[in-house]
């Protein structure tokens, strides 16, 4: 079996029942890749072989350090060396310097305390676009994400996410790691001028806290998980108006926060009202389009 790009074939034992064969599997290719910001090292991401740029991109505008891809001066990818060099119009933010510094803040109203990142803090954005999806739409973009990601069928290896509107994939990516998969995303969105207000996310995973936070920033009104939110995501929903949906695999789905932006889920009267108000948080700044 010849190998996808981004994979590399080895020699794996197989065992059905009784039955033992020796055979060649297609496994993803695991990389590690340095990020330098304006001569100092940032992070070190793992990260699968592919869309680099886009990566980078999405990975610093979500942080903060930049707002446009104007804002990037040079970006050098080696993937050789697993090095990728990059400065900046401005040189060093204020976001870089307080790049993986905790904050600590009350949870969503609720009378629990929640750590965040500071640049979560300063970029995560309450959501209110007027966005309605139907249940047969959501469960269209689940099988379709699904039907797009070779790489996952034979290798088992990799989560994936895609944009989606008008019953279509607009753009999509994979990675072995779930938060890659959004700054992949959202970097594309970045570099190639993709609008986010008008569209969907779904996504093959779970939906945590962290996952969450990369839907806010990138100005997304539903997420459709084929998996499960948990419930300091879901606390987040609320409070950032965002609604999310698991579960979405075959006939049906969970609509956990924000029903209002799912046909024929509430009464017309309270689905209207809601779709007014956007589901905003009290007191936040609403969000800009990307």
């Amino acid at each position: 079996m010849q190998a996808l790009k981004g994979t590399a074939n080895y020699q794996v034992i197989k065992i059905h029942g009784s039955d033992v064969t020796r055979t060649e599997e297609p496994v993803v290719e695991e990389i590690p890749l340095t990020i330098y910001l304006n001569d100092s090292e940032l992070v070190t991401m793992l990260a699968a072989a592919g869309e680099e740029e886009y990566l980078v991109t999405g990975f610093l505008a979500t942080e903060g350090i930049i707002q446009t891809v104007a804002d990037i001066k040079t970006l050098d990818i080696n993937t050789a060396q697993g090095v990728i060099q990059v400065t900046t119009v401005s040189g060093e933010t204020a976001a870089e310097k307080k790049f993986l510094k905790r904050y600590l803040t009350a949870c969503c109203g609720k009378g629990r305390s929640a750590f965040y990142f500071v640049n979560d803090v300063l970029t995560a954005k309450p959501i209110s676009n007027v966005v309605t999806i139907t249940p047969a739409e959501a469960m269209r973009y689940s099988e379709l994400l699904e039907a797009a990601s070779e790489t996952f069928r034979l290798t088992g290896g990799v989560h994936g996410g895609a944009l989606a509107t008008a019953g279509e994939l607009v753009c999509w990516s994979q990675d072995i790691g779930r938060h890659n998969v959004f700054d992949k995303l959202y970097g594309r969105c970045l570099v190639e001028g993709i609008s986010t207000h008008d569209k969907v996310l779904v996504f093959s995973g779970r939906v945590s806290s962290e996952i969450l936070l990369k839907v806010s920033k990138m100005n997304i009104a539903v997420i459709i998980a084929r998996s499960a939110p948990t419930s300091l995501a879901l606390d987040m929903a609320e409070e950032l108006g965002v609604t999310v949906i698991g579960f979405a695999r075959g006939e049906r789905l969970n609509i956990y926060s924000h029903p209002e932006r799912v046909s024929g889920v509430l009464p017309p009267e309270e689905q209207a009202g809601n779709l007014v108000s956007g589901g905003e948080a009290s007191g936040a700044q609403k969000s800009t389009d990307t």
